[in-house]
């Protein structure tokens, strides 16, 4: 009941303000008075208040004088000042003074239901507006599912997903998340379904084909190389589309956004796979062919990615460009200073590519370490984690550098990943790769209804270390697991953050481009 909700109104002219008193009794608060500011600090005191209604004009401690007292008394209590005078000066420092709300006398009951509303009940109210557009909308997205067919309905249901994610994370209603959670699992169902079923032909001629990995320099970058500016190509390792949305309005401080895209990770969406696909600009079965002594399979032994520099000085020079480009790899806070210390010099580059793997570092400490198991534990810590970091980071910093000058930024990922919860037993022999989402072997055992199977790699472009190659992939939450030590490694992997199989989080990723905001 509001009744409970109690308002200590301080003015000096505290009975002419009766109607006003009676009108907010009616609507169920309780109303406090006081003559003066010493009374209201005395009361402040002696009980708690959700709000303070204060005159500015007093005998005695004024009301600016009693917002200082009253916030080091009750710091969180929202404080509306009301006051007679339209001065420009008192009203600064009412909202230097950390003022909730400012009322310019007269003022009527509606008035100061409004602001009590706006102060103490916005979050409820916006809450159940939140909870009321979603229960409108989950029709709607569950349509949207039902009636897929193209790559770009799919950008569509996951943007709609994410938005509702987002919105509804601090709400207190468990059960709304939860049937958000339940759509979001039957979406990337049915995209793993779309998957399986599509992904093959995307590289036999179809004209349904959507932007994949091997195209992002092509389409993404290469076309800024003829302006008249620097590019920047910044690749974020596993940034997710929700891990964006939260990092976009501090970087939209900095930039224009002048596109805010989606593009679809090549399987598996692994870093080996995927980035090595970015910067060759081919897929891996063409990367493994024409450059037999860069690609190693996923049972050989060494770096899988120390040669990505490499393939972009083969792909910029196919493209008919003579230039060249300034490549660090940021792996440690170390690394970052260094690269900000000697930012000047990366202006002698006409393109400049940096790499981030905080994020990809976060979601691997996921797995092997206890407190950060802790710190990320679900997705909305996840993304809070990755927030803390960005404010941070050395890649925020480098943003502020660079937002004044005269250059384009394309900022992406090589692939997403996904929070796992399903274990799905399969089988292998010793030389089959390790990763949880995606096996490669050549003796592989599995259930064909729990994975996508693909018995003949090269259909989708993928090398074959050996003639009875194979690769299966995961779905949506599940991740495989052999069947030695079969409990013990599904309970220790479970919940923790893992890339490489189908999801939505996985394939669907950003590709964002930035230019300087325009000045006048």
């Amino acid at each position: 009941m509001q009744n409970t909700i109690r308002i200590l109104w301080v003015d000096d002219e505290i009975d002419l303000l009766r109607p006003h008193i009676l009108f907010l009794e009616e609507k169920g608060y309780s109303v406090f008075t006081a003559y003066n500011a010493d009374d209201a600090l005395e009361l402040v005191k002696e009980k708690p208040f959700r709000i303070i209604l204060l005159d500015e004009h007093m005998p005695g401690i004024n009301g600016l004088e009693a917002l200082s007292q009253f916030k080091q008394i009750v710091p969180s209590t929202p404080v509306i000042m009301i006051t007679k005078s339209e001065e420009e000066n008192i009203m600064e420092e009412a909202i230097g003074a950390n003022i909730d709300d400012y009322l310019i006398k007269p003022v009527n009951p509606k008035q100061i239901l409004l602001s009590i509303k706006k102060n103490i009940e916005t979050d409820k109210l916006v809450s159940e507006k939140a909870i009321s557009n979603y229960q409108s909308e989950f029709q709607n997205i569950s349509k949207l599912i039902e009636d897929a067919t193209h790559p770009n309905d799919w950008k569509d249901i996951y943007k709609r997903l994410i938005h509702w994610e987002l919105t509804l994370e601090d709400k207190s209603d468990d059960g709304m998340q939860e049937v958000l959670r339940m759509q979001k699992s039957d979406a990337n169902n049915a995209f793993s379904k779309f998957i399986a079923n599509n992904y093959t032909s995307w590289f036999s001629g179809n004209n349904e084909k959507p932007l994949l990995s091997p195209n992002i320099f092509k389409e993404k970058v290469l076309p800024h190389l003829n302006d008249n500016t620097n590019v920047f190509f910044l690749l974020i390792d596993n940034l997710r589309y929700d891990h964006w949305q939260v990092l976009k309005p501090f970087i939209n401080e900095l930039f224009t956004i002048e596109e805010d895209e989606l593009y679809y990770s090549i399987l598996p969406t692994a870093t080996q796979y995927s980035r090595n696909s970015i910067f060759a600009g081919l897929m891996p079965l063409e990367i493994s062919k024409i450059y037999p002594n860069i690609w190693l399979d996923d049972e050989e032994s060494g770096g899988k990615n120390l040669k990505e520099e490499e393939l972009l000085q083969h792909q910029i020079s196919k493209a008919g460009h003579n230039l060249k480009f300034s490549y660090d790899k940021i792996r440690h806070a170390s690394t970052g200073k260094k690269v900000l210390q000697n930012i000047s010099n990366l202006f002698e580059y006409k393109l400049s590519v940096l790499i981030f793997n905080y994020i990809d570092m976060l979601s691997h400490s996921r797995t092997e370490m206890d407190v950060i198991k802790e710190l990320a534990n679900d997705e909305p810590a996840y993304r809070s984690l990755t927030l803390s970091w960005f404010k941070h980071s050395p890649l925020y910093t480098l943003l502020k550098e660079l937002a004044d000058k005269n250059i384009k930024i394309v900022l992406t990922t090589d692939h997403g990943n996904i929070q796992v919860k399903n274990p799905v037993k399969v089988q292998g022999d010793k030389k089959t790769t390790v990763n949880l989402r995606y096996k490669s072997g050549k003796s592989l055992t599995y259930k064909s209804n729990k994975v996508f199977g693909i018995s003949e790699p090269g259909k989708i472009h993928l090398p074959s270390p050996h003639v009875n190659s194979q690769y299966i992939f995961a779905y949506n939450q599940d991740y495989l697991v052999y069947p030695n030590n079969y409990n013990y490694f599904a309970n220790y992997y479970k919940n923790t953050f893992q890339h490489g199989g189908i999801s939505m989080e996985e394939m669907l990723i950003p590709v964002i481009t930035l230019a300087p905001k325009q000045t006048t």
